[in-house]
């Protein structure tokens, strides 16, 4: 019997999962109602983000999961890229 994760990575096949990566800087701000996370991981350069309505307790050094999908944003009319978190969860 497959997983909700086995299931969401066959039906959309842009979505990467990632397991045990260790989070080097998480920072967290608010954003309206909810609350803007970024996260960044040993041996990438690009932000992982994602919000949430609470704040987390700070993941800085743990090691987590995580599924995600790269995505363009527009910061000072340059694009970059980002990676945008449909689910984290420590390791």
């Amino acid at each position: 019997m497959k997983s909700n994760l086995d299931k969401m990575l066959v039906n959309h096949n842009k979505l990467v999962h990632s397991e045990g990566v260790k989070i080097i800087s998480h920072t967290q701000r608010e954003v309206e109602e909810w609350v803007q996370h970024t996260v960044m991981i040993e041996g990438c350069d690009v932000p992982f983000k994602f919000r949430r309505p609470k704040k987390f307790k700070c993941l800085k050094g743990n090691r987590v999961n995580m599924t995600y999908y790269a995505e363009q944003e527009k910061v000072a009319g340059f694009e970059i890229e980002v990676m945008k978190v449909v689910r984290i969860k420590r390791f």
